[in-house]
């Protein structure tokens, strides 16, 4: 965002820099505190918040951090701050509480706990960065009723697939065109993938495992573009998404869609795997005006009816600053929910899971996610997979089943089964004619 440099310019100036508690010091957390404190004039990290605490001061340490101080509660924060110190702690309270905080970057990549921090985040009004799609696919839109109501922002990030998808939107749809496909580039995808297959490649880039094969294995993509399809109001074409194998360029996917039929629905979201150039996403869109498109022709995007438009990279952790500034600064977000859910994550069985298997984490051996439409899941009464952590099976549950809600036992007392029946409640999922 071209504003965004020198409004951080004048932050620094003015020695008032905006003030960040970023949550979860893992892999994209690291990269972003070293982000943060060496290339962000007008930002500083104010406090690390992680369950271990030697891992949060390794991770300022890193990006150069000398003075760290552990406190366990805001003001603490606050203190440690104002003596020009970084503060960890493992209570994210401590970090929500702290005036010196204008906001989070929710960095766990873990549901339950992100509802947690993201709900205590708007009760003292912070605004929220989600590095979280998992939370914001489970919970994102009664998580943004909740924020709209207390007036702070909660947004997806930039420099991840979704985020960088509705920055271009926003650039199609400024030039006068109606997107109507929503695509990420993949570059694997094998439902069957595990912690075990993909241990090297996650020892390798210093990465957790589950959390590297939820990537493989599609349950990452499934969440980027369910909330995408939230926040731009569009659906999939049919459980799991389209997923085509496609070796070309993006812009030959023009013609690999029914324009009629993506008019019908509003618009899909989908993922092709093995495209050029990658990894990156894509936008196709129509212009409704004949003479628009002769122009479109003249500068070599082709006759349409669809037209391509595409960024061939996502930077993850380097563009979240942005994020932060334009939720800070210019209360714009870069993706939320439009309201009631249009696509969910729903949980289909990796593997036989016998009675009383205790389902494991996203990314795990039991479990993938594939995106369905949300009427179908709440009609069919399907198991999001974002709740499908700690529960027990009931019964006999084939490969490749979709759970139900009828198929386990919920783990008791939970905030995101209680933030699901708010959201059921309060955002019904309208119905969409087929």
């Amino acid at each position: 965002m071209i504003i965004i440099d020198n409004a951080l310019q004048a932050r620094e100036a003015e020695g008032r820099p905006i003030g960040v508690a970023i949550v979860g010091a893992g892999f994209m957390g690291r990269g972003l505190i070293n982000q943060i404190t060496n290339s962000v004039p007008g930002m500083r990290v104010s406090v690390v918040v992680n369950r271990t605490l030697e891992k949060a001061e390794a991770a300022l340490r890193e990006a150069g951090v000398r003075d760290i101080r552990a406190v366990t509660d805001g003001s603490s924060v606050d203190k440690a701050v104002a003596a020009g110190a970084v503060a960890i702690t493992q209570d994210f309270r401590a970090a929500t509480g702290a005036s010196t905080v204008d906001a989070v970057v929710e960095a766990t990549g873990a549901v339950e706990y992100g509802c947690h921090v993201v709900v205590e985040a708007i009760a003292e009004r912070k605004d929220i960065v989600l590095m979280n799609a998992e939370v914001d696919g489970t919970v994102g839109p009664i998580l943004g009723k909740r924020a709209k109501a207390g007036g702070v922002i909660i947004t997806g990030c930039d420099g991840d697939q979704p985020g960088v998808q509705m920055n271009l939107v926003r650039f199609v749809r400024g030039l006068g065109l109606r997107p109507l496909v929503c695509g990420n580039i993949k570059g694997l995808q094998d439902e069957y993938r595990t912690p075990t297959t993909q241990a090297a490649f996650a020892a390798k880039w210093g990465q957790d495992p589950y959390m590297v094969t939820s990537f493989a294995d599609g349950t990452k993509v499934s969440f980027e573009q369910a909330i995408v399809a939230n926040a731009t109001g569009m659906t999939v074409e049919r459980r799991g998404m389209r997923g085509a194998d496609h070796a070309g360029h993006v812009d030959e996917l023009t013609t690999a869609y029914d324009v009629e039929e993506l008019e019908r629905l509003g618009g899909v979201v989908d993922y092709v795997v093995g495209a050029k150039p990658g990894p990156g996403v894509f936008v196709l869109a129509v212009h409704d005006d004949p003479k628009q498109r002769h122009y479109l022709n003249l500068y070599k995007l082709g006759e349409g009816p669809l037209y391509s438009f595409y960024t061939p990279y996502h930077l993850c952790h380097f563009e979240v600053p942005n994020t932060v500034a334009r939720a800070v600064l210019f209360r714009d977000a870069a993706l939320e929910p439009l309201g009631a859910p249009t696509v969910e994550v729903v949980a289909v069985a990796k593997t036989n899971l016998a009675e009383g298997t205790v389902i494991d984490g996203l990314g795990g051996y039991c479990t993938y996610g594939v995106a369905e439409r949300a009427d179908v899941t709440a009609g069919e009464n399907l198991l999001p997979i974002g709740v499908a952590e700690g529960c027990r099976v009931l019964r006999f549950i084939p490969k490749d089943s979709v759970l139900t809600y009828d198929d386990v036992e919920l783990p008791a007392g939970r905030l995101v089964d209680r933030l699901r029946a708010e959201q059921a409640a309060e955002l019904p999922t309208p119905a969409l004619t087929m």
